[in-house]
């Protein structure tokens, strides 16, 4: 082996005896010296050891200065060294001489010095400090070593004059780019804990920290730590809960000091600690749990910070824990949460309080955080919901809805503010109140600008009020009882143009939008100011000349909001011109009518009309039916009243002059005055008012104004016109002492000439009857009872009131009067299921008959109302008639000049009838199950048993319902009423049967006599028959009973059996009775005509009276098994007051079941033979001369004879009737066993 070169790095010589120690030759780096006992051996020199003293001990090639790599990249080299020598402030001159001295000096003496240095560029004196004298100075060069430095510096003293004084031992190396220097976190905040490290490849060496040159040592909020790693030192400074104070600039110094020099590791880094503070937040919130915006209310919380940082992490906490519901979220430097509202955190009576805390958090230690608290309570809260948003058009209807949350409030109250006019609402009709659930509906039907405003509700009680508050405007619009159309009602003539002119108020500012409109077609019309009132005229032209027609022609108002309002339908009629006679100012034919307006007023126009009549070509007046200017004022405010606010308030002012005007004779001089009186009345009787005795009295007399003789032939004129005026009078006293209320729980006795009121208001545990008794009007007396078992709510109010005069001018029925007092009796509350109210009245008139309890039924007759008797039962009893009723209605009774009941003999005849009927429907039953099997032995005779059985059999069944009618009288009718149903629905039922088996047995006999080729099985015929028999009837009378008994007019009021007045009920019977009687004459017809047909060559007069004979037969046999008898029904419904017809009628159809059995059961041979064969009579019975009986024989052709010779049939052209015995041959049931339908 050849070595050429060996490069030493690491030397261990020994030391001492058995101690060797290590350390690296120039050139090489290792920071420890060690030392380790050595073993040597006995046989060798000291100089030789037999093993390495340590392991691993190694010298790595010296690092270069600034330039740990050593790439030749050019370093700054800051050093200095100190003189021992005070400091002269010339130093601090860099012109003064002294200064320029020792530059030159030290920077010639280090130049000598460090020229040695590898890489070597320049030297540099920096300057001079205090502290001796320090002389600062670079060294500039490449790739330089830490051992060159300190070589270079062991020769500066010997270049240097050595009364520098020099310190050998202070030559400092300064190095600023090899410490690595590390902060964490990256970003502070006040409160972080941060850590400063500093790391140098070092193994030994102090460590100092400075803060803005002052130097740190440990303490409660320092901590300095010191650590070696492998070939790294690494010192640390941790400062804890930093604030704002701790920002700037630290620096950390690493020294190591050795013979010749200092070694400083400098590195210097600033910091900057950040405030963290919540800058806007949510406010502490009360929720209010029963508020009604609860649920709507706003759960959102939120927090902002005032910085935005990704390490910044935010959550929230609910009562200082984590909440397990909510939801958060994170924008920016905000976050929010989102919390859950429940009913549980709302207690009946105290507050819950829920405090969330945001925080926000850096992970080291800051930490921002805010709390904000959520009240749950429950507090009086009112708000009002509003059908429409903010407006609502004049005429139009709108309802308010106040709800509240109050505890133990006294009443609600409602109030209009209008400017700074405040006024309460005094409409009881319009507010519905409901304290159970703390609800108030105000209810307009009728918006007016009395009802513009702000509406402000409140819930009072004696210590406070609660309210809110909504407005409401009204936006005109005209009503359509304030426009004037003229004309009313013409005629047009076609191409000729007719002027037409409607107006209305000019008080107003709305800027309507008008149209005139014929057939759907719209035009615009001309625009005029009339005085006090906006005009609005066309000319109209009709060009498409067709046929005579009505047209539909009205004038359309639209306001700002777009709603509109339409004017009463002009009645326009398009006339011929040939037709036309009257041509001023308005065609028309003879006898037309021309109907126009009142006329206009100052402010308003009169009600009515004026009618002409074309006569003669000219315009005649006929009638005037405008009201008086006093009443007109009285009708226009009334109907404002009705629809206002204050109704109630200025109700007595009102009363009091409307009896004012009507007292004066003069002032009411026509039906249209009289009309208009009581339309006054019905519009005001609306207004709940005060029970006390100068309102009542105040309606009463305007009330016997209008019904006393002298208006007698004004009413009379109004009922043969068919106008609603006494019903409507009649009405509004009902409704008027409907909605009286109570003062001071009372009601007093008022009397006036025609009226009498009483009433009671019902109190807890009610232990008295309500019992009146009324004998001040009329002369007469009445009493209403109503029983204490009665269960009536509490405070719940009966009024009664007794009319002497208006039962009079009601429109009375046919030969009916009016014999009593009128009682009207009303209740607040709802009636209870168990209500009955008695009522004793007093005859007027003892010679009038048949008396009636009676009710006003203001629907029937058009609305225009009429007497009814439905649900009430009567008693007569000593000039006195009690009237027991389930409802309230105003009562009397009615009596006639003559019992309009049915006549004795009519009765005796029905009921005896009906008993022989039924018994001998019982024979005809019985004969046909002891006959049956000798009778039935072929298709048509068994077909025919099987319709008479069930004729039969639905006879008896309705006659014995119709018993048991007769046995609930009159007077138990409504107690019985169930029964009643029950049997009419079986009289109805079982009638039907019997008539649609006849109709069956009718078609049987149509089919054998004309079908005479087609026959058809027993099975398919007897499945018909029964279909026919019963389910049609099954139809009609559940389908009638389903439609009219929910309307409560199934039967009649009087008697039981179908509805007539009412419902029409009873066509349900009528109709297919009377189709049966029609077809079974048609059918009967066939017969006849068929018996006509001669057999052979031309009629001799024996076969005359033969056939003449067959035919009186056959007609005896056909009436009563087809129902023929019910045709006489027919005279009965033409002329019912005939008695004949009825007692005809009645006879014919009561002993039907008699005819039955005689001609449909014992006239026949075959029943008779097999009757005595039955009795051992069989001799005597083939000994009897056998009689002839029309038969049906089969037809002398082909049975594929076609069948369109059916009509041959029909007419007895093909196949013939015999005279024949009626004996045995073949089985063939055509051609052997020939029957008589009619034996």
């Amino acid at each position: 082996m050849n070595i050429s070169s060996i490069n030493v790095t690491a030397v261990c010589p020994p030391s001492d005896e058995n101690v060797s120690c290590c350390y690296c030759e120039a050139g090489a780096y290792n920071e420890s010296k060690a030392c380790s006992q050595l073993s040597l051996p006995s046989n060798q020199s000291c100089g030789y050891i037999k093993d390495m003293p340590f392991y691993r001990f190694h010298c790595d090639p010296e690092p270069c200065i600034g330039d740990p790599q050593c790439t030749g990249e050019p370093v700054d080299i800051h050093m200095s060294v100190t003189l021992d020598q005070a400091f002269s402030d010339d130093l601090r001159n860099s012109s003064s001489v002294l200064y320029k001295k020792y530059k030159d000096d030290f920077e010639n003496a280090f130049l000598q010095s460090y020229t040695c240095l590898s890489g070597f560029l320049s030297v540099t004196i920096i300057g001079f400090r205090p502290g001796g004298i320090s002389v600062d100075y670079n060294v500039k060069g490449r790739a330089v070593t830490f051992s060159e430095i300190h070589y270079s510096n062991s020769r500066v003293p010997k270049f240097l004059n050595q009364s520098y004084h020099l310190i050998p031992s202070s030559f400092t190396t300064e190095i600023t780019n090899e410490t690595k220097f590390t902060v964490s976190p990256e970003e502070i905040f006040e409160g972080d804990t941060v850590t400063l490290m500093c790391e140098i490849n070092a193994k030994s060496g102090d460590a100092i920290w400075y803060h803005s040159n002052q130097t740190i040592s440990n303490s409660s909020q320092h901590l300095l730590k010191k650590k070696f790693e492998t070939r790294v030192l690494i010192s640390n400074l941790t400062i804890t809960n930093v604030t704002t104070k701790d920002s700037g600039s630290y620096t950390c110094v690493f020294s190591k000091i050795s013979d010749y020099y200092r070694l400083t590791y400098k590195s210097i880094q600033d910091i900057t600690v950040s405030s963290l503070s919540i800058t806007s937040y949510s406010n502490d919130m009360k929720i209010s749990c029963n508020s009604p915006d609860f649920q709507a209310t706003s759960n959102l919380l939120f927090c902002c910070l005032n910085i935005y940082s990704t390490s910044i992490k935010s959550g929230w906490k609910l009562n200082g824990i984590n909440p397990t519901t909510g939801a958060s979220n994170d924008t920016k430097n905000c976050t929010e949460y989102e919390f859950n509202i429940t009913e549980s955190l709302c207690l009946p009576e105290l507050a819950t309080v829920m405090t969330y805390t945001c925080e926000f958090q850096t992970g080291h230690g800051a930490r921002a955080s805010q709390n904000i608290t959520v009240t749950y309570s429950r507090t009086d809260y009112v708000r009002i919901s509003s059908s429409v948003n903010t407006s609502v058009s004049e005429g139009k209807e709108f309802n308010l809805t106040c709800k509240g949350d109050v505890k133990n409030y006294d009443s609600i109250i409602w109030e209009i503010q209008s400017g700074d006019k405040i006024q309460t609402v005094e409409c009881a009709s319009c507010i519905t109140t409901n304290k159970s659930i703390a609800t108030s509906v105000l209810s307009v039907n009728v918006a007016t600008q009395d009802w513009n405003g702000t509406y402000i509700c409140t819930f009072s009680n004696k210590s406070s009020n609660t309210s809110a508050n909504v407005t409401v405007n009204v936006i005109p619009l005209p009503l359509t009882t304030n426009i004037w159309l003229d004309p009313i009602k013409t005629s047009i003539q076609c191409k000729k143009s007719q002027h037409f002119n409607c107006c209305i108020s000019a008080n107003t500012m709305e800027d309507y939008t008008v149209t005139f409109v014929v057939q759907g077609k719209e035009f615009q019309p001309e625009r005029k100011n009339y005085g006090n009132f906006l005009c609005y005229s066309y000319n109209y032209n009709e060009t498409e000349c067709g046929k005579q027609q009505n047209f539909e022609v009205y004038y359309r108002f639209v306001n700002g909001m777009k709603q509109e309002v339409k004017s009463q339908n002009i009645q326009l009629k398009l006339t011929p011109e040939s037709n036309i006679s009257c041509t001023e100012n308005f065609y028309g034919a003879e006898e037309d009518r021309l109907i126009k307006p009142c006329r206009l007023l100052s402010n308003t126009f009169i009600r009515g009309n004026e009618i002409y009549k074309c006569y003669n070509t000219s315009w005649i007046p006929e009638r005037n039916n405008c009201v008086s200017e006093q009443i007109n004022s009285l009708l226009i405010r009334a109907e404002s009243l009705v629809n206002s606010p204050v109704a109630k308030t200025e109700l007595p002012i009102f009363l009091q002059q409307l009896q004012n005007v009507t007292e004066l004779q003069q002032n009411v001089n026509s039906s249209a005055d009289l009309a208009a009186i009581v339309n006054i009345l019905y519009n005001i009787s609306a207004i709940p008012a005060d029970a006390s005795k100068p309102i009542i009295e105040a309606f009463f007399s305007t009330v016997d104004n209008t019904v006393n003789d002298s208006k007698m032939e004004f009413w009379t004129e109004l009922n043969n016109e068919n106008a609603s005026s006494s019903s409507l009078l009649l009405y509004s006293v009902e409704r008027f002492s409907e909605n009286l209320q109570p003062v001071n729980n009372t009601f007093p006795n008022v009397s006036t000439k025609t009226l009498e009121l009483q009433g009671m208001v019902v109190t807890e545990n009610r232990s008295t009857d309500y019992n009146k008794d009324f004998n001040k009007v009329g002369n007469l007396s009445a009493n209403v009872l109503i029983e204490k078992s009665v269960t009536l709510p509490t405070n719940s109010t009966i009024v009664s009131v007794a009319c002497s005069a208006i039962g009079q001018i009601l429109p009375r029925n046919d030969n009916e009067y009016v014999n009593s007092l009128v009682v009207i009796t009303t209740l607040s509350s709802e009636r209870p299921q168990n209500f009955y109210i008695n009522m004793t009245f007093q005859k007027a008139n003892m010679s009038l008959k048949s008396p009636q309890c009676v009710f006003w039924n203001f629907s029937f007759n058009g609305n225009r109302g009429k007497w009814d008797n439905y649900s009430c039962i009567s008693t007569d009893k000593e000039g006195n008639v009690t009237c027991s009723c389930d409802h309230l209605t105003p009562f009397s009774i009615l009596m006639s000049l003559e019992n309009p009941s049915s006549n004795a003999a009519s009765a005796y005849i029905t009921y005896s009838g009906l008993a022989i009927s039924i018994v001998s429907l019982v024979v005809c039953i019985i004969i046909e199950s002891l006959v049956w099997k000798n009778v039935t032995n072929n298709t048509t005779s068994y077909m025919r048993h099987i319709c008479i059985l069930n004729i039969s059999t639905s006879l008896l069944v309705a006659d014995i319902w119709f018993i048991v009618t007769a046995v609930i009288s009159e007077q138990k009718l409504q107690k019985n009423r169930e029964i009643c149903i029950a049997a009419t629905f079986f009289i109805h039922l079982f009638y039907l049967c019997g008539l649609f088996w006849m109709l069956s047995l009718g078609l049987i006999l149509f089919y054998r006599l004309v079908f005479i080729f087609h026959n058809t099985s027993k099975t398919i015929q007897k499945v018909l028959a029964f279909c026919l028999g019963y389910g049609c009837p099954f139809v009609f009378a559940v389908i009638t009973i389903a439609v009219t008994l929910p309307q409560k007019n199934y039967i009649r009021k009087d008697v039981c059996w179908l509805n007539w007045k009412d419902s029409k009920a009873l066509l349900a019977f009528i109709i297919p009775a009377l189709a049966i009687v029609v077809m079974n004459l048609f059918i009967t017809g066939v017969v006849i005509i068929k018996i006509l047909r001669p057999n052979i060559g031309d009629k001799t007069n024996k076969q005359e009276r033969k056939t003449l004979f067959q035919i009186g037969k056959s007609l005896a046999i056909l009436t009563p098994l087809l129902g023929l008898t019910w045709g006489f029904g027919v005279a009965t419904i033409m002329d019912s007051k005939n008695e004949a017809f009825h007692i005809l009628f009645a006879l014919l159809n009561t002993l039907q079941g008699l005819f039955i059995l005689v001609f449909g059961t014992l006239w026949d041979k075959k029943i008779t033979e097999a009757l005595l064969k039955r009795n051992s009579l069989s001799r005597w019975s083939s000994q009897q001369t056998k009689s002839t009986s029309l038969i049906l024989v089969s037809p002398m052709f082909s049975m594929g004879y076609p069948l369109s010779r059916t009509f041959n049939n029909l007419c007895g052209k093909t196949g013939k009737y015999t005279v024949s015995s009626s004996e045995p041959s073949s089985s063939s049931e055509n051609t052997s066993k020939s029957y008589s339908l009619l034996n």
